[in-house]
């Protein structure tokens, strides 16, 4: 007899702990946010298969996050966010219009949480990246970073008039998307991030948090300017962003 075996992971519930734990034990050098991620994950069969987050997942995970809030234990709420990729929202079961429905639900749940407790948004945007500018204009959110964007610059340049910022991963060297995308923003509205494991120089291979750097020159290289003036703007784009950096 054939057994299905499928166990669901809460990514936020399964995760956040972990982070916690991290920046607890880093002597202030890591800051840690929580949220809960559009994309969630669970084993069938020893493999594992990504699914769309449900209002359930944030029923289960709301008491969490408000304790983290709280406790003043986060410096953001997220990654949070949009992700209208074909194998998320596509689905036998139910229209592509349903998971984008309840995406779009979650997300405005935890964009009035970030504002209530005046923390800024870990904004996650794949496949949807004018949809989730739009959600935090119309919630009235004034402090978000939209990681790893893939949108057009055109709808970049609505969040950036406003107030948003966008972080930008070492793939830019190997992304024409990503390199248009910082020519047309101004670096006054650029962090750099990693999004280690992923997003790294090279396709396939992990991403590790030092090739920051390879982003501070690609920017650099892009803008014409010295890359320690980019690490110095950056730097002070994530301390008015992030209230909690010293």
């Amino acid at each position: 007899m054939h057994t299905c075996m499928k166990t669901t992971f809460l990514l936020g519930l399964l995760d956040a702990p972990k982070v916690l734990k991290l920046a607890a034990q880093s002597n202030g050098l890591i800051l840690a946010g929580v949220g809960l991620h559009p994309v969630q994950t669970y084993n069938e069969n020893d493999e594992q298969i990504e699914r769309s987050v449900t209002l359930d997942d944030f029923e289960k995970f709301l008491p969490y996050v408000r304790k983290c809030i709280d406790d003043k234990q986060i410096c953001c709420v997220g990654e949070v966010g949009l992700d209208f990729s074909p194998h998320i929202v596509r689905n036998k079961d139910m229209p592509e219009e349903h998971y984008r429905d309840i995406q779009t639900q979650v997300f405005r749940k935890q964009i009035e949480l970030a504002i209530k407790a005046d923390l800024p948004l870990n904004v996650h945007s794949r496949s949807a990246g004018h949809y989730a500018i739009e959600e935090l204009q119309k919630a009235g959110a004034k402090r978000a970073v939209l990681h790893a964007f893939d949108g057009k610059a055109s709808h970049a340049l609505k969040g950036v008039e406003a107030g948003y910022y966008f972080s930008v991963p070492p793939s830019i060297i190997r992304s024409p998307q990503k390199q248009k995308l910082v020519s047309s923003l101004p670096l006054s509205h650029l962090l750099l991030e990693t999004d280690s494991p992923a997003l790294g120089p090279t396709k396939g291979d992990d991403n590790q948090p030092a090739n920051a750097i390879i982003s501070a020159q690609e920017i650099a290289r892009i803008k014409d300017i010295d890359v320690s003036e980019v690490i110095r703007i950056t730097g002070e784009n994530a301390r008015h962003l992030f209230s909690h950096i010293p």
